[in-house]
């Protein structure tokens, strides 16, 4: 039989968590037609997988690109590092629904919450839509090279209800404002939502300081947003939360008790901490008995400590305290800035101020850098942060990090592992049974720092260096899994008559590249990039979207709409 595409020669794993096994795979209208030997076969295109590995695509399901798709229909970074399916509208943040008086706002709080601006993200859209509906037509016409599902999120429909209002700690909708929002979801979800998300992080903030639409939302709200999500849609609908477990965290596992108690598959952003076991025998017990009796409770996490780069691309820690520093950072480039700090006079205040700010010293333990060789050093091994560098040369932090700058030429980046950061919780939080260990956030805080390398660190620190994982195990959370905490329907594994979403992987020889500071934004802005390296071929819907980290062109992803549900 005459294929469209036959990988052969390669070690299946399909995304179940069983065993590895060798076996060739065929391709045709866009399905895996077989798996087997297919040595007498021919095909149109033929990819050797000899010593590689064959996997279903990856699923991200948290990603921020609802703005940058708009320009960027390659989805990059998550296509660099085998990735076929994104959810976007995360974090009670999404463009629809929006009357069309309310756009600018909505790109005033991507650009406040995300880092994108706001003039990029109503320039670069096309903006004809109101409906949720509308919104999902609108991204199917920008022909997107990635899978595509979408949540509606909290933020737009409750400002649409309840106007400027809704930010306002302490008020809370009245019954016909509640009305209104109970309908915008479930049009939303009627129309190809796969539910909904909100945000009750207190450091999610409008320009106005004022925290997002939602957050303040008491439970009586959430629970009815949770009710029209499986009214419009079934049972297994999303309820995806970012919390706020420091102030009211009884309150939050309440809301996730309403969630699944009503029918929804509740999704929320976890970790573990450094007290103790980090709260992962507590969050062991509370997501089982959350499981209990079909209810469906899941988490996701980073795979590496995250927070913030430091360096000289973008973003400075004395900025806010320092005019020296102010001034060094505002140099139109990064060459400029590097000049500046050859300049003796310049270093030495640079130094000074650095040193008499405290800053630092404050949190140089928390400061990894990522070196300069060809693949950054994540520093698993916690014997490179800024504090211990300091004290093997006998040196405050400052004078170090201004050394390594210059020595770099401004090119080295220094990780602040602000979460994720106690790496034996974290990785036994991270084997709980329903934790997902890929919290990209593309599309997100995109000139501070970047995380969309998870599935790569994931598959080449954790799994092949570390053994957090089997890889069977590893591959199975982030496809197989996750297909099925969204209810995607034939993906996420590697299954006869199922979707062609497929990884070809040099296992051995996978890593991640430094991350880079470019400027390919509308205006000019700025975001950080990083590709993964050992990606031999990412086909979404049999077609090869990347080749060894460069796109072919093709772009074949689907707006998703319909899911698995009870």
């Amino acid at each position: 039989m005459e294929y469209d595409l036959i990988i052969s020669g390669g070690t299946l794993i399909d995304g179940t968590g069983a065993d590895a096994v060798k076996a060739d795979l065929a391709v045709k209208n866009g399905k895996i037609e077989r798996i087997g030997d297919l040595s007498q076969d021919s095909a149109s295109e033929t990819i050797d997988a000899s010593g590689k590995i064959v996997t279903p695509g990856f699923i991200d399901l948290h990603t921020h690109l609802d703005a940058q798709i708009g320009w960027d229909p390659l989805m990059s970074s998550s296509s660099f590092h085998g990735v076929t399916t994104a959810m976007i509208g995360n974090c009670g943040v999404s463009f629809a629904p929006c009357s069309t008086e309310n756009r600018e706002y909505l790109a005033k709080l991507m650009e406040s919450v995300e880092d994108i601006s706001a003039d990029a993200i109503l320039d670069g859209l096309p903006w004809d839509w109101n409906s949720y509906g509308e919104y999902l037509d609108s991204i199917e016409r920008l022909n997107p090279a990635l899978n595509v599902v979408g949540l509606v999120g909290h933020s737009a429909v409750r400002f649409e209800a309840m106007g400027d209002k809704s930010m306002d700690e302490g008020q809370q909708a009245n019954d016909q404002e509640l009305e209104h929002m109970v309908q915008m979801v479930k049009q939303a979800v009627e129309e190809g939502a796969v539910g909904f998300s909100t945000s009750r992080f207190l450091q999610h903030l409008v320009p106005d300081g004022r925290c997002t639409p939602g957050t303040w939302a008491d439970l009586r709200e959430t629970k009815a947003m949770q009710e029209a999500v499986v009214e419009a849609g079934g049972t297994g609908g999303l309820y995806q939360s970012a919390n706020d477990m420091a102030t009211r965290f009884e309150t939050e596992l309440q809301m996730f008790r309403d969630g699944t108690e009503v029918g929804c598959q509740v999704l929320f952003s976890g970790g573990a901490g450094p007290q103790g076991d980090g709260g992962v025998s507590r969050w062991r017990d509370f997501m089982g008995e959350q499981n209990e009796g079909g209810r469906r409770l899941a988490s996701i996490c980073h795979t590496r400590p995250s927070g913030a780069f430091f360096g000289l691309a973008q973003l400075s820690p004395f900025v806010r305290t320092c005019e020296s520093w102010k001034e060094l950072m505002d140099l139109p480039t990064l060459e400029d800035r590097v000049e500046a700090l050859r300049d003796p006079n310049k270093r030495a205040k640079l130094i000074s101020d650095g040193i008499a700010a405290g800053d630092m010293q404050n949190f140089a333990h928390m400061l990894h850098p990522f070196g300069v060789t060809d693949t950054p050093d994540l520093d698993f091994d916690r014997k490179a942060s800024l504090a211990q560098l300091a004290e093997a040369e006998g040196k405050d932090p400052v004078e170090v990090y201004v050394d390594r700058l210059l020595a770099s030429e401004g090119k080295e980046l220094f990780n602040f592992w602000m979460f994720g950061g106690a790496l034996e919780n974290q990785w036994k939080y991270m084997n709980l049974p329903d934790v997902v260990p890929m919290l990209g956030d593309a599309g997100a805080h995109v000139g501070f720092f970047t995380d969309t390398d998870s599935p790569t660190v994931l598959l080449s620190e954790l799994t092949r260096k570390h053994g957090v994982y089997t890889l069977p195990d590893a591959v199975h959370r982030i496809s197989g899994k996750s297909a099925q905490i969204i209810g995607l329907k034939e993906r996420g594994e590697l299954r006869e008559g199922w979707h062609a979403d497929i990884n070809v992987i040099d296992y051995e020889n996978l890593s991640t590249t430094h991350a880079q500071y470019v400027n390919d934004f509308p205006h000019n802005g700025g975001r950080f990039v990083v590709k993964g390296i050992g990606y031999e071929a990412t086909i979404v819907s049999g077609q090869v979207v990347t080749r060894n980290g460069e796109y072919t062109g093709n772009r074949p992803g689907s707006v998703i709409r319909d899911f698995i549900r009870g």
